[in-house]
């Protein structure tokens, strides 16, 4: 489909996610979708964008059984209790805080599903397979814990 509409749009929201545990898959599809319409964008893109390295951004089935896989093969690549030099805070001396926790697997996780996604937004609808969801996934049990919730950025684009 061609637009040869003129007067390009952006807007920018934030979703506040609260996760309890991890890894965690929590579904966002229809807040993105709300922002969609809310933007008022009737063809172009949403970036769905995590502002944490150890928050990915995912499209998935939304299937239990399958969400339970995933969790399953992320704990097989990076497993919590491998050693992790990110973890050693005897020597690690950059971008520490003083409530720093042990979560280099979280972050090596992070590394096979990424930080956003770009989707289609046709006819101000946001463009999904038939069973595609969009997931914020948690990957610091810690984290989740510690903080009330986890920022996600969707920037709606087009015209």
């Amino acid at each position: 489909m061609r637009v040869t509409e003129a007067g390009a749009k952006a807007s920018l929201f934030t979703l506040s996610v609260k996760s309890q545990d991890a890894p965690e898959f929590i579904d966002i599809t229809d807040e993105v979708a709300a922002f969609v319409g809310q933007s008022d964008v009737r063809n172009g893109m949403v970036l769905v964008f995590s502002k944490h390295t150890t928050v990915a951004i995912t499209i998935q089935e939304n299937e239990p059984l399958l969400l339970t896989d995933m969790a399953n093969m992320l704990e097989r690549v990076s497993p919590r209790t491998a050693h992790y030099r990110h973890n050693d805070f005897s020597v690690r001396t950059v971008n520490m805080h003083e409530d720093e926790c042990p979560n280099g697997h979280s972050h090596c996780q992070h590394l096979t599903l990424g930080t956003s996604e770009t989707l289609p937004v046709v006819e101000g609808k946001m463009v999904l397979g038939e069973f595609q969801r969009v997931f914020a996934v948690e990957l610091d049990a810690q984290k989740a814990s510690q903080v009330s919730y986890r920022q996600v950025l969707v920037q709606v684009m087009g015209v």
